[in-house]
């Protein structure tokens, strides 16, 4: 039973001090803080150094291989009035579908220049995204030209240090507008050491969009629209799945991107299965998947795939905050952000970390 026919937003509310909002990075990827929330909903505090300790032989951790695109520029119209397009994806080689911020929306054919260098044509709008046709490949232009997307809670330039620091070290995809922020905090070491422990690694690639800063804004969980992203899950990462399972270990995702996109791929699959081994997370063999997904995690869903995750503290009334519930508990969770908020831990996507395990009583 998906329990998103009763909660509302107000549920999933909280009041966070602003100095709580991480404004830059740790000085090192490992050195933010972990609160572990074991499957019984008790809380560790501890360091992100001592994630290995909470990792055993055989798990699988799944992480999002999504690169984040200078995806922000500045320009204007022919008229002169002043515009700020964010790129939310990039759909071929010479077109994407864009935010536009500006004192009047454009219209369909009209010319923006951006940089001071790039004429861009708007071709028209796709809900409440513009199409928009560049004269040159658009990934090019925006790693010459763009700014790294910081999020709106971040409050200063982006600088050269965000543009390596908010991206993961394993970033190879380029596509996303948003850095699937769990992974910030691994680095090359850590990730060696884990191989060496037996710990298995997998790769999904979800390409976060700009949505996912959005809050939720109907009363009702069950009204919310869930805004699309691109994901696709591979045949090598489904196979490690398969073999964490029959070795005993647990799939581990790094990142709410992560878990959606598995959990994505099960739903896309669930009309192949019998309804006996939908209610049984191992109860059928994944099978790769691609494409778009709306897919909408609150309590009350039962997962599939996953069975842990490391997650970062994430915003009020978010679909994120509702996808951590879905996998803790709605009071689990409550409890450990106002924990979290007792205890000065970092918030957002520079902030600190948690490992959760999955209630399977849920």
């Amino acid at each position: 039973m998906n329990l998103s026919t009763h909660l509302t937003v107000t549920d999933f509310d909280y009041e966070l001090p602003a100095g709580l909002i991480a404004q830059a990075p740790a000085a090192t990827r490992r050195a933010s803080r972990l609160l572990h929330i074991n499957a019984q909903g008790s809380r560790t505090d501890l360091h992100f150094t001592d994630l290995p300790a909470l990792l055993r032989p055989n798990d699988l951790l799944v992480f999002n291989d999504t690169r984040v695109i200078k995806a922000r520029l500045f320009g204007q119209k022919t008229t002169g009035g002043k515009v700020e397009v964010l790129i939310e994806r990039v759909t071929s080689e010479n077109l994407a579908l864009a935010h536009i911020r500006s004192s009047k929306s454009p219209s369909a054919q009209s010319r923006l220049r951006l940089a001071e260098a790039v004429d861009v044509t708007v071709l028209g709008r796709a809900d409440d995204l513009f199409i928009l046709q560049f004269e040159q490949p658009v990934l090019e232009v925006l790693e010459r030209y763009g700014a790294m997307p910081l999020p709106p809670y971040i409050t200063h330039t982006p600088s050269a240090e965000d543009d390596q620091r908010y991206q993961t070290v394993y970033a190879r995809e380029p596509g996303a507008v948003a850095a699937p922020t769990a992974g910030l905090h691994f680095d090359q070491p850590m990730l060696e050491h884990l191989t060496q422990m037996g710990v298995a690694t997998a790769f999904v690639t979800l390409h976060v969009g700009a949505g996912t800063f959005q809050p939720v804004r109907v009363e009702r969980l069950a009204d919310h629209i869930m805004h699309a992203e691109w994901y696709t899950v591979s045949g090598a990462t489904t196979q490690a799945i398969a073999r964490a399972r029959e070795l005993g270990g647990r799939v581990i995702a790094v990142g709410t991107t992560s878990v959606r996109a598995l959990e994505s791929a099960a739903h896309a699959q669930l009309g192949s299965v019998t309804a006996e081994q939908a209610q049984n997370n191992h109860g059928f063999a994944l099978a790769p998947q691609t494409g778009e997904t709306r897919l909408f995690i609150t309590p009350g869903y039962r997962y599939q795939i996953v069975d842990a995750m490391v997650t970062n503290f994430h915003l009020p009334q978010s679909t994120l905050l509702m996808l951590v519930a879905a996998m803790i508990g709605l009071d689990t969770m409550k409890a450990a952000y106002a924990h979290a908020i007792a205890q000065r831990y970092r918030f957002f996507s520079y902030g600190d970390a948690m490992f959760i395990e999955r209630n399977q009583t849920l």
